[in-house]
């Protein structure tokens, strides 16, 4: 499952920092920015689940994660730049990404014996972070703030999915791709079909 973990990370981070260089290319930022926006994106996440865990922060200890972020960074500026993309195609590889970070702090969480809803909170924490970043740099409203929108929620459960399959007994890999399947689901659901939550309002 370590393994696992590990190379599911890596590609959390790569395709997080796709999302950052594709939002702030709408920007029209130029390489220092897009990778100071990539890199938030993809390293944002973690870093805040790491310190919250008080365990050493992912891509300091391991720096493959940084070089993942930087070089991915780089390379889709380079792809992309100067090619016309259609303007929500980032929420693709952002509810991908999403996924993949909400498992990996969710187990991260779970094997440092971390309680279950601490552990599904951190998941979230994980997934949502670097998005926020990304929005805030590039200043748009976060996702998880825009009303109604299952972002944090579909986060969320794809973080009990994994936590509540590996209670009944289920195989770690098995519950973390099932709760993988879940978020990305619930985000794509969302997205294609408009799908809302409820949202507060007053009476007038």
């Amino acid at each position: 499952m370590e393994n696992l973990l590990y190379w599911i990370g890596l590609a959390a981070v790569a395709v997080s920092a796709v999302t950052g260089v594709l939002d702030a290319g709408r920007k029209r930022m130029d390489l220092v920015g897009v990778a100071m926006v990539g890199m938030a994106t993809a390293l944002g996440g973690g870093t805040v689940r790491d310190v919250l865990l008080d365990r050493p922060v992912f891509w300091i200890s391991n720096q493959t994660y940084l070089l993942v972020a930087f070089a991915t960074t780089v390379l889709v500026f380079f792809v992309v730049r100067g090619l016309k993309l259609p303007q929500r195609l980032f929420l693709i590889p952002d509810a991908i990404g999403l996924a993949l970070f909400a498992i990996t702090g969710t187990q991260i969480a779970l094997d440092l014996n971390a309680p279950w809803l601490v552990a599904s909170l951190l998941g979230v924490t994980t997934g949502v972070v670097g998005g926020v970043l990304r929005d805030v740099l590039c200043n748009e409203v976060p996702l998880i703030f825009v009303p109604g929108e299952p972002y944090a929620s579909a986060a969320w459960g794809g973080a009990l999915t994994l936590i509540g399959l590996q209670a009944l007994g289920v195989s770690p890999v098995i519950a973390a791709w099932s709760g993988m399947a879940v978020v990305l689901t619930l985000r794509l659901i969302g997205v294609v079909f408009a799908i809302r939550l409820p949202t507060y309002s007053e009476r007038k």
